[in-house]
């Protein structure tokens, strides 16, 4: 396999596990507010209040993931063009 191909294969690996990073946390934090609703009958309040919380997770997690996968894929270019 081209080391072009296998990058391309690890950059979409890295695209993928950001999305659903993104999305777990959301659909996790929502699941709690619903879960504490029922339990303390005071819908929609802590629904509201940790799907936004899972929101801002997931975002936070894709920034970071982001920032550690770029540097990486940095790391490898400067590796390829230093050793031909």
């Amino acid at each position: 396999m081209d080391e072009k191909d296998r990058k391309f294969i690890r950059l979409i690996g890295v695209l993928s596990t950001v999305g659903l990073t993104l999305v777990f946390a959301t659909v996790i934090g929502l699941f709690i507010g619903i879960k504490i609703d029922k339990w303390l009958d005071t819908s929609p309040w802590f629904t509201a209040i940790f799907l936004f919380i899972g929101i801002a997770a997931g975002f936070r997690n894709l920034f970071v993931y982001s920032k550690r996968s770029q540097q990486t894929f940095d790391k490898d270019d400067k590796n390829d063009k230093d050793n031909p």
